[in-house]
Parts: C-alpha cells; sequence; structure tokens
C-alpha cells in the first residue's frame, strides 16, 4: 500500500497545492486545507487516475489521508 500512498501523495502535492511538508498518513484532510469541494473534485481525478469512482458522500474533510488510501484500495485499486 505504500506505493498507493506515493501516488496519492503526488497527486494531492502537485494537483492540490498540499505542502510535503505537511503530507503525512495520519493528517486529516481539513488540515491539509481540502474542503467538501475540493475532494469532489478529487474524486474526479481519482477516478482517472486509479480507475475508480470515489463519491461525495464517500469522503469527507474529517478524513485523514490513510482513510482516502485505504478507499481507494478497498475500491479495488492494487496497493
Amino acid at each position: 500500500m505504500k506505493d498507493l500512498l506515493s501516488r496519492v501523495e503526488m497527486l494531492l502535492c502537485t494537483r492540490f497545492g498540499v505542502g510535503k511538508e505537511e503530507f503525512q498518513a495520519d493528517a486529516v484532510l481539513a488540515d491539509l486545507d481540502l474542503d467538501s469541494l475540493t475532494l469532489v473534485e478529487f474524486g474526479l481525478v481519482a477516478e482517472k487516475e486509479f480507475g475508480i469512482r470515489v463519491g461525495a458522500d464517500e469522503i469527507s474533510p474529517n478524513d485523514t489521508v490513510a482513510d482516502l488510501v485505504q478507499l481507494i484500495h478497498g475500491k479495488g485499486m492494487a496497493a
């Protein structure tokens, strides 16, 4: 799952402005300035990048990066 975490890190840092120094698996998405609207956009990017659908009701700003990685992994994306 480390490879998947690295891919999520790359997306969040390059596409959503998360600083590499802020990125940690236990970081809460809201603390990374990822609000509900941004997470909807992330869902669209995830569909393209990982080939899975992430609905707006499946992630929230209160989730952690690890929660996000687990969700993607659970939807069939290989770690």
